[in-house]
């Protein structure tokens, strides 16, 4: 056996079931080397499509994600992706073919490991034969335990030479225990939140696996329960869920946040997006910070108290705490609170003046009528720009898994493969990709990808035939727009030549077709190109641009 081989063998045995990329001579061992042990291979039309893919994938439920490539062009081709998976703490393992060592002239070469570690992920390479299942099972054992994204190289000489001995039997690692604070810690946190008249707690995504602990934690303080976008969903169908935190919070939210006198971030960096710059946090507010990763303790704003310890782990430990102390409190509950949210807390629900006229239609307008025709079992899937907050806060999501938000780089053209990955993730729910026209088309040989998988997708293109984000931010001052803004494209079109069903929409009744194809077989994707009104910025922008 060959060690390309024995390193796909090692990955079945690991549990990989599912793999992303495009297959070159560098990779072509090792990948067919995971189809023959059964897992599925998804071969993307490009390499940056194939890497957000399988983050999305890993995002969405799917375990590890795991991305083969080509050595050199298929590295750097898909560095967007894997900067964007580094940057969210992604568990991804890239299986990134190299250039071997003697060949020093080749035009294949360049340095991967230092590219890896200059986006965020941590560089590995297989050496040798004899320590390749070694080498294999310590870049797994950052990506699971570490939740790191790892690029791991396969020079071609190591790949193509003969295994030593045949391999072992491949176990995962083992999975350590997960700190929790000493009584001192927890006693303090108890001390704080038995203080607290309006607390809030605050979950990002390393709080997506302790929604109990969090909410019996709430329940016993009168904590209200908001969330960072990535997390969106954590706490639906709580009566006092503030929804999201941040440039995307509806007013109401973004009072009560405010107001606190006590935040606590659950697993949540605390950083610009999630506190609007710390405009969120009043002056007087005690602000805690929980993180399993000690380096992100008031990494983004000053904080009072810093506990190192698993969210749900320390949650139940001051719950206890509590309890033992006798302390049960409301907080800010109370019903008129519960029915003012129920009344303000959805941004759909907050009346707007429309601006649809019959050439085009108000985003507002589009995303609330698509939010009343899909089906609430869904994932949302949602590309970067100008429009990237109507259907990311306008169309609920079921829990923490419903939104897909790969967001953290700010990449345009990553929504289409995000919603593949995530669909293959959860076949269970429909899946929705909500793009703007510019990430459409910088993404569009994925729609390729999308029928010949028979995604059963829905692909909302808002279109604005612009970047958006760029002419409502420096219109206003004078700038040329003609940078940014396009003749009118006709993405509906477009869609149909790669075999996709397509609308365009510009008033409410031309979605009417989508429920005739949510009754169907599904068995293709449908793409709504939607021409929306270009006039007004969304309530985020100025936020997402402040400071720049």
């Amino acid at each position: 056996m060959i060690v390309a081989e024995a390193v796909g063998e090692a990955l079945i045995g690991l549990g990989v079931r599912t793999v992303f990329g495009v297959v070159g001579s560098g990779n072509f061992h090792v990948t067919n080397a995971l189809v023959a042990g059964g897992a599925r291979f998804v071969a993307a039309r490009h390499e940056g499509g194939a890497a957000t893919m399988a983050d999305a994938f890993a995002r969405a439920g799917g375990g590890v994600g795991v991305l083969s490539v080509h050595q050199g062009p298929g590295l750097t081709n898909a560095l967007t992706g894997i900067t964007e998976a580094a940057k969210s703490r992604t568990p991804l393992l890239v299986l990134a073919a190299e250039t071997a060592g003697s060949a020093v002239r080749s035009n294949f070469r360049v340095d991967q490991a230092a590219l890896a570690a200059a986006v965020g992920a941590v560089p590995e390479r297989v050496h040798s034969p004899s320590s390749a299942l070694a080498d294999l099972a310590r870049a797994w054992r950052t990506a699971v335990v570490e939740r790191r994204t790892v690029v791991l190289g396969l020079p071609l000489d190591v790949q193509s030479a003969e295994l030593p001995a045949a391999p072992a039997p491949t176990s995962g690692p083992p999975v350590p225990s997960v700190p929790v604070p000493g009584p001192e810690g927890v006693a303090r946190l108890a001390d704080v939140l038995a203080g607290a008249e309006r607390p809030v707690f605050l979950a990002g995504r390393g709080a997506r696996g302790a929604r109990e602990a969090l909410v019996a934690l709430a329940a016993r303080t009168g904590a209200l329960l908001a969330t960072s976008a990535v997390a969106r969903g954590l706490f639906r169908g709580e009566e006092f869920d503030l929804d999201v935190s941040g440039g995307f919070a509806s007013p109401v939210t973004a009072e009560l946040v405010r107001g606190a006198d006590v935040l606590v971030g659950w697993g949540c960096s605390l950083n610009m997006w999630t506190l609007r710059h710390g405009t969120l946090v009043g002056e007087d507010t005690t602000v805690v910070q929980v993180d399993l990763d000690t380096e992100a303790l008031g990494a983004n704003r000053p904080i009072d108290l810093g506990l190192v310890g698993d969210v749900a782990g320390t949650a139940a430990a001051a719950e206890a705490e509590l309890a033992r102390r006798g302390h049960a409190s409301d907080g800010a509950r109370s019903p008129a609170l519960a029915a003012r949210l129920a009344r303000e807390r959805r941004w759909r629900d907050i009346p707007y003046d429309d601006d649809s006229d019959d050439v085009s239609i108000d985003p507002r307008t589009l995303s609330i009528a698509l939010d009343d025709l899909l089906p609430a079992e869904r994932t949302v899937a949602v590309d970067s720009g100008n429009f990237m907050g109507y259907p990311a806060m306008y169309l609920e999501v079921p829990d923490a898994d419903g939104l897909v938000f790969t967001q953290a780089y700010q990449s345009i053209g990553l929504g289409l493969a995000t919603a593949i990955g995530a669909a293959i993730a959860r076949p269970d729910r429909l899946t929705v990709a909500a793009l703007g026209d510019g990430g459409a088309l910088m993404s569009i040989a994925e729609l390729e990808t999308a029928v010949r998988l028979g995604l059963g997708l829905v692909i909302v293109v808002y279109d604005d035939e612009a970047y958006g984000a760029e002419v409502h931010h420096f219109g206003p001052h004078g700038h040329r727009l003609d940078t940014v803004r396009f003749p009118p494209a006709d993405i509906a079109e477009i869609g149909r030549g790669f075999g996709c069903t397509a609308i365009t929409a510009r008033r409410r009744d031309d979605l009417t077709p989508l429920t005739d194809w949510l009754t169907g077989p599904r068995d293709h994707p449908l793409l709504i190109d939607a021409k929306v009104t270009p006039g007004r910025p969304a309530w985020w922008l100025e936020e997402a641009f402040r400071g720049h």
